[in-house]
């Protein structure tokens, strides 16, 4: 193993700079998916469970997302929440239960509502809520991904560390190119967020600047 002095984000800014390995590159035809920007965890102003990385987060994804729609790509938003009982938080619910766990977002609670910050259009986009920490997991994105025969992932929200990372993961896993806009994302705590880019960047995703995403659908008009 070897071991370093350097910090988190130092790591990622030296394999950011100096990059070892080729890209995986645009595809023919993206998918922007927008993983989790609930009130749970964008708002930390009113919940303790929220992060704020980039303070133009929201912003940026509004560009992206603008951008997909008028290639009439899908722009899907997911979100997580559980009945009332959480028995369908599994047994990812079990390691604490107060009013900030997990299972505790209730489906229609504030806390599973869409950050009133993002502009989502109601008619066109795709709306998901999911259960696990990867988009792909007994969702119907797939099949969605199938239909509208999709080649690159364009992976946004929270948190890098989790829910990003594990869609990320599995988007590789299925076939796709795998893009991630690095001020898309966002987590609790530095360490978390830069590792856990080093290491999709090292192995799973691009990890690219948001105007680097923008200015290639540009490029697709």
């Amino acid at each position: 193993m070897i071991e370093s002095r350097q910090t988190a984000k130092e790591i990622f800014q030296d394999i950011m700079a100096n990059p070892k390995r080729k890209a995986f590159g645009f595809g023919a035809k993206a998918a922007l998916i927008n993983i989790d920007l609930q009130k749970a965890y964008t708002r930390p102003d009113l919940f303790s469970t929220a992060y704020t990385t980039d303070p133009n987060q929201i912003a940026h994804i509004n560009t992206l997302a603008e951008l997909c729609r008028q290639l009439n790509w899908p722009v899907i938003w997911t979100s997580v929440s559980y009945s009332a009982s959480g028995h369908d938080a599994g047994v990812w619910g079990t390691r604490s239960d107060n009013a900030d766990s997990l299972q505790n977002i209730k489906q229609g609670s504030e806390r599973a509502s869409l950050d009133e910050r993002l502009l989502v259009n109601h008619d066109q986009d795709v709306f998901i809520t999911k259960k696990m920490p990867s988009v792909f997991f007994e969702t119907q994105l797939p099949s969605l991904l199938t239909w509208y025969k999709i080649d690159t992932v364009i992976l946004t929200g929270g948190s890098t560390s989790g829910c990003v990372r594990a869609s990320a993961v599995e988007s590789l896993s299925r076939g796709y190119r795998t893009i991630v806009p690095l001020e898309c994302v966002a987590d609790k705590h530095e360490s978390y967020h830069y590792a856990n880019l080093t290491d999709m960047a090292l192995k799973y995703a691009d990890v690219l600047s948001h105007q680097e995403v923008a200015t290639w659908l540009h490029q697709k008009k």
